[in-house]
């Protein structure tokens, strides 16, 4: 029987019948040692407002026994067990055991190749706790939590509460965590294994972080950085909520074989991929920055404050994203994280928007199978986007004063959007009704451009467009009467490194606040004294613009020449967003986005920049063009790698675009015993065609990365041989061998172009795969949705095929395939018309 998915008005029900006190959970890991099964004895002690009527308590692992006020029930193999007759106060007990540990939901046992040990995680979110224990598993009836946890002697435990009470047993030992603070089932968690353990006191908090004993040399690497950009946040985030992390203990865990990072209350999982094997670049580093500030950020937005239900997702999500950012700005060296955010996300987010899978922020959810379909662009990075604007709109401070009301009424339940709203009314005199309506409640994209009349300049939405703050930019060339550059960038001071010398300088920046179709724009110099006018200039909104068509050319120069990072990062929105839309050439955006790398000051977004560029080359080029668009994103990564700060950034971008056999020798050249390196060039050499298999066999012994396999199986990936095709698409796809953090980097080796008669088939056996992607959860069945997608050896008829079979697949795949569909079938259409103007 299949499990079924929670409802909202079942959730609304249970909700409105139920009390939860509190829940006393007993885990025993013990088996885990050289097993499959977790064993849970779960008991919840929950009054009932309607004495006799029944619901039901969610748990979908195996039920071996199960009693309500000590009589017994029976379970059934929907994941539900109904709870008949309630008395006014209840204690349901339930043991149940796991056993899918390899690729269920909720828990994951994982093996350290390097040693062979064993390390558990478990994570719940959307509604995946009830695959370990029995609960009520819905945000909103939040509870304390009180876990006994069972583990092998060497183990350490982790859980939210920290500061456990540990007894040795026989051949084990038993952690008992004081209870936590009232909290939502996909909140908890439990994480286990012979962890290396590092504790640093900072500012009143135990801070602590941990990771596999093979990783124990990176970790020690990354601690300085991990515990200052802790404190950091936790200092910026009490202070500007106006409520201080409440517990003492804060605890990072990096598990091996785990997606993303998930913010679990006092204990948060990582992907132990963030560690990274190699010294981290730039914009690897700010990565890491932004998702632990998310993650600490959710402490706050999710666990303190919960949404109500999954429509409220992005109270979540999408300030949690928009928060990282703001922390990061203002409190951590990172200080371009808007820019970065403008290069990555925001771009997916502009691309997503418009697509099929495009939807309000805030929508109708239905039940819990379609919430695991909106983590997505428009609740993260377009989420951020329009809450930035929502600050700007009502200004700092009273945003501020909002959010430290809102914090202090709701703390420690939960909340709905109304709520914020009604919180960021009061705060800033600004009846939000509207903007509410506008921004949260309508999907799509707003789109600008600038008429001018001799000196007089309007800016002109496409449509009816939202309320919002915006500003429009003047610029001139630095051979002009002009004055201001604008800000700075990582100390750059405005500065320019065109290779043609020409610098834009701005000469004015004029807010507008939009209700309407036409907006004047006053303030601005003469006609005369400009060369380009910059709309959405400092990156204030989500919209997209177009440039003047009689200077449409111009401005696609231009985009190198203007001088901050957020001001060429808004022309690159630009030149993106019309190669998307059919409006650009494969070769005019690569011509642009090469030249704004070249010019770029900030290290935060060089590293986006190059992997946009070279995108363009691979995916978006005509078959004629890819040639010429790759051997100049090869010669700019030669350029950049004469700047020793940009070097480790540019050779891994020409280990990707590589293509003579000078490229290649050079490569090696500067490559030395630079491991990281060297597979990267590897994976390369082997794409076309070179006999690499002796070299790769030798840089597997040699490398101390636990995970060195999965770099051995990308270079096969790569090969144009179908028995190594074959072999990888069975351990990726079939076997799901390959760590979830991995699959993208395989999968991107394996999908190259020019293998399209080798490839032909596995695009096949990807549309036979899509009713079953959805197994092992939300984050699987994303990754192996969007990153399995193939880019090559496809056409239209075959996105019709993908298209038609997703409306069958599971929301979260459906959304997924969806919207990579969309995008390849926009590659698509632009390698086939694209000319050079």
């Amino acid at each position: 029987m299949e499990i079924r998915s929670l409802t909202r008005s079942e959730a609304e029900r249970r909700g409105a019948l139920l009390e939860v006190e509190r829940y006393d959970v007993d885990i025993d890991l013990t088996g885990l040692a050289d097993g499959p099964e977790v064993r849970c004895v779960s008991t919840v002690a929950f009054s009932c407002r309607e004495p006799g009527a029944e619901t039901f308590v969610d748990c979908a692992a195996e039920v071996r026994s199960a009693t309500l006020n000590g009589r017994s029930l029976t379970s059934t193999a929907d994941g539900r067990i109904a709870l008949p007759a309630l008395a006014g106060h209840n204690v349901l007990r339930v043991e149940s055991v796991q056993a899918d540990t390899t690729t269920g939901e909720g828990v994951h046992r994982a093996i350290d190749p390097a040693d062979g040990e064993v390390y558990v995680w478990m994570s719940f979110e959307p509604d995946e706790a009830r695959f370990v224990w029995a609960c009520f598993d819905q945000p909103d009836l939040k509870a304390p939590h009180a876990f006994t946890v069972t583990a092998p002697s060497a183990w350490t435990v982790t859980s939210n509460s920290g500061d456990p009470r540990i007894e040795e047993l026989e051949s084990a030992r038993r952690w008992t965590f004081p209870d936590t603070p009232p909290l939502s089932t996909y909140n908890t968690v439990v994480n286990a294994g012979p962890f290396h353990e590092i504790r640093r006191e900072a500012d009143g908090h135990d801070l602590g972080i941990y990771a596999r004993r093979s990783l124990a040399p990176i970790l020690e690497r990354d601690a300085d950085e991990l515990f200052t950009l802790t404190r950091q946040g936790l200092a910026f985030f009490g202070e500007v909520f106006a409520m201080p992390f409440p517990q003492r203990k804060y605890d990072q865990v990096f598990v091996p074989e785990f997606g993303g990072a998930m913010e679990n209350y006092g204990c948060v999982t990582w992907s132990d991929a963030f560690l990274r094997r190699a010294t981290p670049t730039p914009a690897e580093s700010e990565l890491l920055a932004k998702v632990l500030l998310h993650e600490m950020a959710h402490m706050w937005f999710g666990n303190i404050v919960t949404m109500r239900w999954w429509d409220d997702l992005w109270l979540n999500e999408a300030f949690a994203e928009f928060a990282c950012h703001w922390a990061a700005e203002r409190a951590t060296r990172y200080t371009d994280a808007w820019a970065s955010h403008l290069a990555g996300g925001k771009l997916k987010a502009y691309l997503s928007d418009q697509g099929p899978v495009s939807h309000p922020i805030h929508q109708p959810i239905h039940d819990v199978a379609q919430a695991a379909s909106i983590f997505d662009n428009i609740t993260y990075p377009k989420g951020a986007s329009v809450l930035q604007q929502l600050k700007t709109y009502v200004g700092e401070e009273r945003f501020r004063v909002g959010m430290t009301a809102y914090f202090a009424r709701h703390a420690w339940g939960s909340a709905t959007l109304q709520d914020l709203i009604d919180a960021l009314s009061e705060a800033s005199g600004r009846d939000l009704d509207t903007w509410r309506t506008a921004w949260l409640a309508t999907a799509g994209t707003d789109r600008f451009s600038l008429e001018r009349d001799g000196d007089t300049v309007t800016l002109v939405a496409a449509d009816t467009p939202r309320p919002q703050v915006l500003a429009v930019g003047a610029y001139s060339r630095n051979g002009k009467d002009g004055g201001d550059g604008g800000h700075g960038s990582n100390g750059s001071n405005g500065g320019n490194n065109d290779p043609s010398g020409e610098v834009l300088e701005r000469r004015a920046l004029v807010r507008v606040e939009v209700t309407q179709t036409r907006t004047p724009v006053t303030g601005l110099p003469t006609e005369a004294d400009l060369d380009v006018l910059l709309i959405n200039d400092e990156d204030l909104t989500f919209a997209t613009t177009r440039p003047d068509p009689a200077t449409r050319d111009a401005f696609f120069r231009a985009a190198a020449q203007l001088p901050t990072a957020i001001s060429r990062g808004v022309a690159t929105a630009t030149v993106w967003d019309m190669l998307t839309t059919g409006e650009a050439t494969a070769a005019e955006a690569g011509r642009s986005i090469t030249a704004v790398l070249m010019a770029e000051t900030s290290d935060a977004v060089i590293e986006p920049y190059l992997t946009l560029a070279a995108n363009i080359a691979e995916l978006w080029a005509p078959e004629g063009e890819r040639a010429g668009l790759t051997a100049a994103v090869a010669e700019a990564c030669r350029r950049l790698a004469a700047d020793p700060g940009r070097r480790q950034v540019a050779l891994r971008g020409l280990a990707r675009v590589a293509t003579t056999p000078d490229d290649l020798a050079w490569l090696r050249e500067q490559a030395g015993d630079d491991v990281d390196l060297l597979w990267r060039t590897l994976v390369r050499e082997a794409e076309l065609g070179g006999d690499v298999s002796s070299e790769g066999a030798a840089l597997l012994e040699r490398d101390p990365d636990p995970d060195a396999w999965v770099r051995a199986l990308t270079v096969r990936a790569a090969l144009p041989d179908p028995a190594a095709k074959e072999e990888v698409w069975q351990r990726l796809a079939v076997d799901r061998a390959v760590p979830i953090n991995s699959v993208g980097q395989v999968a991107a080796a394996f999908w190259r172009p020019d293998q399209d008669a080798l490839l032909t088939p596995y695009a096949q056996h990807y549309l036979e795969s899509i009713p079953d992607l959805h197994r092992g959860g939300m984050i699987p069945a994303m990754v192996f949705a969007g990153q399995l997608f193939p880019p090559h050896a496809i056409d239209s008829t075959y996105i019709e095929e993908a298209q038609k079979a997703a409306h069958e697949a599971a929301p979260v795949v459906r959304n997924t395939l969806l919207e990579r569909s969309d995008t390849v079938k926009r590659m698509l259409h632009s390698r086939g018309t694209s000319t050079d103007r």
